[in-house]
């Protein structure tokens, strides 16, 4: 992940014993993730911010909330971090339905995978649009699905999540190519109306 993880070699240890009911765990936790989920979070609400009132303290609270609830057995700080992007991208995903609860998000049918890769298209209107056609892929093919979700919202490299899904870097790189066309296609199904 980030410099600011590497800082932090007992993540893994604290999530041990956070998962075998040590309280004092996850009161140690928060302080040794928090700069690396401030990271991601800024990441995605880079190019939404003047169309929400998130900010990435905000994000980070109600995402770590339900990581909280998830009470997983952590594997690892890579394991975590994975399961912390799912819980931004649901938190994000939610709030924007919430809003657009009347009228669907308008979005243009050519959202560049790449773009949103880097971090330079994270608008809460096409994170709905990228929720839903994960969700979708998710039906037909899980495992690309999931790379493409630790791609998009965790940032995380190929080797990162190869470890984290047990798979090789190849397989990772492979669902990653074939993923990004399908989410495209995906995207620029989506009728105007529904969008």
């Amino acid at each position: 992940m980030g410099e600011t993880t590497a800082r932090t070699p007992d993540v893994t240890r604290l999530l041990a014993a956070w998962s075998a009911g040590r309280q004092e765990a996850l009161d140690q936790l928060l302080p040794a993730v928090y700069g690396e989920l401030r990271r991601m979070a800024r990441g995605q609400l880079a190019g939404a911010r003047r169309r929400h009132t998130f900010q990435p303290t905000d994000l980070v609270h109600e995402a770590f909330i339900r990581l909280v609830d998830q009470r997983a057995p952590w594997q690892s700080r890579v394991h975590f971090f994975g399961i912390a992007a799912t819980c931004m991208r649901r938190v994000l995903g939610d709030y924007a339905r919430r809003r657009k609860a009347l009228k669907r998000p308008q979005i243009d049918k050519d959202v560049e995978i790449d773009q949103i890769e880097r971090g330079a298209d994270p608008a809460i209107d096409r994170m709905i649009a990228i929720d839903e056609a994960l969700e979708r892929l998710s039906r037909t093919n899980a495992r690309q699905a999931r790379v493409a979700e630790l791609k998009l919202f965790a940032n995380l490299e190929i080797a990162e999540i190869a470890a984290l899904l047990g798979v090789s870097a190849a397989t990772v790189k492979r669902d990653w190519q074939d993923a990004k066309p399908i989410l495209r296609d995906i995207l620029a199904e989506q009728p105007r109306d529904a969008r």
